[in-house]
């Protein structure tokens, strides 16, 4: 087997869409981010979808050394939140970052979730929540999920605080 790899269905915009995600990935110094592939409607593909032949039906391209091919596939199916994409972060300014650079044109949802302008749902999860969360006092990983809770944008500064409460 050759892996897993998520096949992301937008309307008309999987060209831009990866071009932005590997944009801002590669500007954060993820390392290998890039398009890897672009492929177009063939004649048959473009009798059967309406699309334009020549134009682009997918395009394969890398985050952080993750595969995600994009496909052109109109408008019949949209991006839903019981799919979404996880980036785990080791620190505030890469969740800062991501948070601003994804939810732009989109909207922020709660606890480190948001939508892009493509509709497609991101969370954007330092690694330090997990630790907390998996602490054995179950008092302290309960007090970081009650911040947690009340946050969109997760701040690890606030989750340190509650985890540290009563210490």
């Amino acid at each position: 087997m050759k892996g897993i790899t998520p096949f992301l269905w937008f309307d008309d915009q999987a060209e831009e869409a990866a071009n932005q995600y590997v944009s801002i990935f590669s500007s954060l110094g993820a390392g290998d981010s890039r398009i890897t592939d672009v492929t177009g409607y063939g004649k048959s593909g473009a009798q059967v979808t309406g699309k334009r032949e020549g134009s682009v039906m997918t395009v394969a391209f890398r985050l952080d050394g993750q595969d995600i091919v994009a496909l052109n596939g109109g408008t019949e199916f949209h991006f839903t939140e019981a799919v979404s994409l996880v980036v785990n972060c080791e620190s505030q300014e890469e969740v800062d970052q991501l948070w601003e650079r994804l939810s732009e044109g989109g909207e922020e949802g709660p606890c480190g979730w948001l939508k892009d302008k493509y509709g497609l749902s991101w969370q954007i999860v330092p690694v330090a929540l997990g630790q907390m969360l998996q602490d054995e006092d179950p008092k302290r990983a309960d007090r970081v999920m009650a911040a947690m809770l009340q946050m969109k944008k997760i701040d690890i500064e606030t989750l340190r605080q509650a985890y540290a409460q009563g210490s």
